[in-house]
């Protein structure tokens, strides 16, 4: 027997029979997980994006993980197959946030785990980070900060920089920071976390920014909250 044949006959030794039933139960458990998480992130994370429909990926995600992690698991020569393919993948998502690729990775551990037929570890896995993701909101909550995402964009041909928005905005919170700058050819964007006492305080930053700097776009996004 040569090299090639003794070869051939270890890759062919490396199947594993796929159990049907637990996939099936494990592909559906995954889905399951993942939109609990994706619930979960809506509710407690703090991202500026838009949560529900960055969630909306999860699903897919470890659905697809498990997917592949069930099927290079039963053969060597597949998963050898999957490193080949993979390094000639690029990947180039958007992941502006931290936060992001936390929850991303989750999805994928729950695909990895349950790919690997590892339920239970996975269940207890998951329990505990969702547990940790909802005790650490709760504490937040407890403490002052600041209750809503404020998004200014202005034309650079205004002359209106992010000195004069902070400044303006600087004039009705009680407290602001600057989260995200970015400032192009045409428009100087800034993000900031904020705090208002009341909603006229609101009103009287929209109508300053109308009176002042007309061209300054103001997006306002909820975080835990306001007065009356």
């Amino acid at each position: 027997m040569n090299k090639n044949e003794s070869l051939l006959e270890f890759f062919s030794a490396q199947s594993a029979e796929i159990h049907y039933g637990l996939f099936l139960v494990n592909f559906l458990l995954a889905a399951l997980l993942a939109h609990v998480l994706a619930r979960v992130y809506a509710k407690f994370g703090n991202t500026l994006s838009n949560r529900d429909l960055f969630g909306r990926n999860f699903v897919v995600l470890a659905m697809t993980t498990m997917l592949i992690i069930t099927i290079v698991k039963s053969s060597l020569a597949l998963s050898l197959g999957l490193v080949g393919a993979l390094s000639i993948i690029r990947f180039r998502a958007a992941i502006k946030e931290p936060e992001e690729l936390s929850y991303l990775f989750i999805c994928i551990a729950i695909g990895l785990g349950l790919g690997a037929a590892q339920t239970v570890i996975t269940l207890i896995a998951f329990g505990v980070l969702i547990g940790i993701i909802a005790l650490k909101h709760l504490v937040k909550e407890k403490e002052s900060g600041p209750n809503l995402y404020l998004t200014l964009s202005s034309p650079r041909n205004t002359g209106v920089g992010l000195p004069e928005l902070t400044t303006a905005l600087k004039r009705h919170a009680s407290f602001i920071k600057l989260k995200r700058f970015d400032e192009t050819e045409g428009v100087v964007e800034a993000s900031f976390q904020a705090h208002f006492d009341s909603v006229s305080q609101v009103e009287a930053c929209v109508q300053h920014f109308r009176d002042t700097h007309r061209e300054t776009h103001v997006r306002f996004l909820d975080d835990r909250g306001i007065g009356n």
